[in-house]
């Protein structure tokens, strides 16, 4: 049997190959030496160990390292912030659960990091990259596209703008720090129950 293409799209029950051919992996299922799709999606091979999978079509996005998501900071510790991963940056779709995901003060940028109080604050809706997807998320914000994408006032709780390297308070004129990323400010970003949301003026 051919191999299948890159946009092939298979039903449940379809032929993929033989057990000769291919092991059967996530989402297939083996039956008389024969291997089947058990969902609908696009079969991808592992040419490492030639095992077939079918990714499904509407798959519940999962986490996984080197994934770019969403977040929302939702507390600040000595060594650490606490975010709650919101959606995949990939395809904005939400992340069941809305696990819990931590940046060590040694990742949130390139360079000592004297407080993580001068990088975030609570509220903030951060793009951050996955080092670590079990047992439990660990995130970074350290390349210079990562980091805060929206960031509200401390003070009245307006959408802070871009300000040279600080990023300065459009109602009452407070300043702030952040570790930006390098679209702060034009990135679309998810409705959070602190943060902005979509269609906001950001």
């Amino acid at each position: 049997m051919s191999e299948p293409g890159p946009d092939r799209l298979v039903l449940p029950g379809e032929l993929l190959g033989t057990a000769e051919e291919f092991v059967p992996g996530r989402g297939t299922y083996e039956d008389s030496g024969r291997i089947f799709a058990a969902l609908l999606g696009h079969p991808k091979i592992d040419p490492s160990d030639r095992a077939i999978r079918v990714d499904a079509l509407n798959a519940i996005p999962r986490l996984s390292e080197n994934d770019t998501v969403y977040g929302r900071v939702d507390e600040i510790k000595t060594a650490m912030a606490i975010v709650t991963i919101v959606s995949a940056a990939s395809t904005g779709r939400g992340v069941p659960g809305s696990p819990e995901g931590t940046i060590h003060i040694s990742k949130a940028k390139d360079g000592y990091t004297e407080t993580l109080a001068d990088e975030f604050a609570p509220g903030d809706v951060v793009l951050a990259r996955v080092i670590q997807s079990h047992p439990t998320v660990k995130l970074t914000t350290a390349p210079a596209y990562l980091g805060v994408v929206a960031a509200r006032c401390q003070v009245c709780h307006a959408l802070l703008a871009k300000h040279g390297a600080e990023l300065e308070c459009p109602r009452c004129g407070h300043r702030e720090r952040r570790k930006t990323a390098a679209e702060y400010g034009q990135a679309f970003v998810p409705a959070t129950s602190t943060g902005p949301a979509d269609g906001e003026p950001r």
